[in-house]
């Protein structure tokens, strides 16, 4: 859900998308055996640069992601260059933070997966942007983040469009 939603609001802010597969193909089954087709595999994908690299939550996902060197490399070099990069539900504590990524950093996570956070301040929080990180709760906030990162990259202006397109808020 979160994948889904992440991606179509940043597609109909012209946002261009790359979705990636840690996987061995690019069919992914996803939470409730949701099926998703990614645009490349993340060995192709890691040769790219990226304006934001985004990892959607859920247990499972999470899981194979902080199993990934090759994304965990990628988030690395883009901390390190100073470049956005954004998780919502259970991969800001399954994957960022165990990883460094969250060093210093304010953040959110699902709730379940919150004490494992160095930093608790704004936990409760159903999205924070600090500096260049962007994390989010889970499932239900996951508008908001996507909204939320439209504003960062393409300004208040598009990011109400855009909620405004989706009822979101009233014309």
């Amino acid at each position: 859900m979160e994948a889904v939603m992440i991606i179509d609001i940043l597609r109909r802010a012209k946002a261009n998308i790359v979705v990636a597969s840690v996987g061995d193909n690019l069919e992914i089954l996803a939470s409730r055996k949701v099926k998703l087709v990614a645009d490349l595999l993340l060995d192709e994908a890691a040769k790219l640069t990226y304006d934001l690299v985004v990892l959607p939550g859920g247990l499972g996902g999470a899981q194979a992601f902080a199993k990934s060197d090759k994304l965990v490399n990628l988030l690395k070099k883009q901390a390190e260059s100073n470049k956005p990069y954004g998780a919502i539900c259970a991969s800001p504590a399954l994957v960022l933070g165990p990883h460094g990524l969250l060093k210093g950093k304010k953040a959110t996570a699902y709730p379940a997966m919150c004490d494992k956070l160095s930093d608790q301040s704004h936990i409760d929080n159903r999205v924070v942007v600090d500096g260049n990180l962007i994390t989010s709760r889970g499932p239900g906030t996951s508008m908001e983040f996507a909204l939320g990162t439209v504003e960062k990259f393409f300004g208040c202006p598009k990011a109400l469009e855009v909620a405004k397109a989706l009822l979101v808020v009233r014309q």
